[in-house]
């Protein structure tokens, strides 16, 4: 786990230390030790902490101009024991949707496992978003599966197979969007 670094060909465009609105702001990595871990695994050190043991994220884009911002996150997420989805909300979104973030991807091809712990959270994000939205993007099927028995599906749209690592920041806005509310056909 310890090679899997953060998604990084972005950062011409955007670094959340650099960012004075980002939760992230001036934070400080070590670069030569690493001293985070997931269990008895160490982890990359770009990974940013948000108070739990299993999971971590890494804020890739925002726009504030456009309302989206795109995440990753790397781990466990374990809503039973540590409430992930509450610390992800207090610690990093809240922080952007009050800086007029609503639309949200969050890219977790790295998430290991989903413990659910009910849906209030994600109803919450839900209620908050207005005209906005949260997608989670390459989710693991086991782990999509998981939060579709939480029902966690009435509020966040799940979607795979985008080859997201390609692209620029606002291409994979546009497809999500797009699966989100796809065109309407002409009608001749």
């Amino acid at each position: 786990m310890q090679d899997i670094e953060p998604y990084f060909k972005w950062r011409d465009f955007y670094i959340a230390e650099d960012d004075h609105l980002s939760p992230f702001y001036q934070r400080k990595y070590n670069e030569f030790t690493y001293d985070k871990h997931i269990y008895n695994f160490f982890i990359h050190p770009q990974w940013d902490d948000i108070g739990s043991e299993t999971l971590f994220v890494k804020i890739l884009f925002v726009d504030y101009e456009k309302s989206y911002c795109i995440i990753e996150c790397i781990g466990e997420w374990n809503d039973a024991i540590s409430n992930d989805i509450m610390l992800l909300k207090r610690e990093v979104l809240e922080p952007l949707l009050e800086e007029g973030i609503n639309k949200l991807v969050v890219i977790g091809e790295n998430v290991l496992n989903f413990h659910g712990g009910g849906d209030d959270y994600y109803a919450e994000l839900h209620e908050e978003l207005e005209s906005g939205f949260v997608s989670f993007v390459n989710f693991p099927d086991h782990v999509v599966r998981e939060f579709l028995m939480e029902r966690i599906h009435n509020y966040i749209f799940f979607y795979d197979e985008i080859n997201w690592r390609n692209r620029r920041p606002i291409q994979v806005l546009k497809e999500v969007e797009e699966k989100i509310f796809p065109p309407l056909p002409l009608i001749n």
